[in-house]
């Protein structure tokens, strides 16, 4: 998200929902990175989160005149985006949900010996981090999903207890408290299966093959190593931008934070000249 005041974010929008493109178009590559970071650990997919990422995108561009500015722009931004994602049923992992026991039963009992090489010719070390990155994502799908939304502002978008309570409408105090448990909760998991980041027997490295059979990474396709990483910089603005970083901050580091892709940036771009987007931008006035 770009660094900005709510000042100026509150600018773009009057300027917006006057009908300048350029200020519609600042503020929509000023949080579509955020919006499709949170959309993508929330559903567990590139593919979901890009559709989710779109709609949400389109539903604060019509209602951006209902934005009075009593609140940050980009908390407003936050609590449309989760009000959606907690709701979103179209995603694969609504028609299949996971579990911690699950995961487990898998890491323990997979046939990983029984599978052949299906790396067609990529380099395992490559399938590798890929596996991490899918795997330290998809085990978020393991969570409720407000329990997965309370660790995903808590953790990744490190967002002061104050506004994370306004946005899930619970007090800073349920908040933290539910933030920690859950943060064990993982903590646990990981320390218990996961020998990456834990002490656990499970290696990706080992598993790359098993994880293909499952379609849980494709050699043709890895959308983890082709996606732009956000730099430390971008997040630490983002960090500032939600105001202070909460005293119960845990290293989760290997959450990385992801770019929105680029075609995803196009087709919201395309949208935003086409006729039909002019036609409900009319509607809401």
């Amino acid at each position: 998200m770009d660094k900005k005041t709510n000042a100026e974010w509150k600018a773009l929008v009057d300027k917006a929902t006057a009908g300048d493109k350029n200020a519609l178009e600042t503020l929509v590559t000023g949080i579509q990175d955020m919006v499709f970071h949170l959309s993508l650990r929330m559903l567990g997919t590139f593919a979901d989160a890009e559709d989710a990422a779109q709609d949400i995108l389109l539903k604060v561009i019509t209602h951006l005149s209902s934005f009075r500015g009593d609140s940050a722009f980009t908390t407003w931004v936050f609590r449309i985006a989760v009000n959606h994602l907690k709701n979103y049923k179209k995603h694969m992992f609504a028609q299949y949900p996971l579990s911690f026991e699950y995961y487990g039963e898998d890491i323990e009992n997979g046939k990983l010996k029984d599978v052949p090489d299906l790396t067609q010719n990529v380099e395992k070390d490559i399938l590798a981090e890929e596996l991490k990155m899918a795997c330290t994502n998809v085990m978020l799908q393991c969570l409720d999903t407000e329990s997965r939304c309370i660790f995903i502002l808590g953790t990744m978008f490190k967002i002061d207890s104050r506004i994370a309570g306004e946005i899930l409408e619970m007090t800073p105090e349920a908040y933290r408290q539910r933030l920690s448990r859950i943060r064990k909760k993982m903590a646990d998991f990981l320390e218990q299966y996961c020998g990456e980041y834990g002490s656990g027997k499970c290696r990706c490295i080992n598993r790359v093959n098993y994880a293909i059979q499952n379609h849980r990474i494709n050699p043709l396709q890895l959308d983890y190593t082709a996606a732009g990483e956000r730099s430390v910089q971008t997040m630490a603005e983002v960090k500032n931008a939600m105001e202070q970083m909460d005293a119960l901050s845990q290293d989760f580091s290997f959450y990385r934070q992801y770019q929105s892709p680029e075609h995803t940036k196009q087709r919201i771009l395309e949208i935003l000249d086409s006729t039909q987007f002019s036609i409900i931008r009319n509607s809401e006035k």
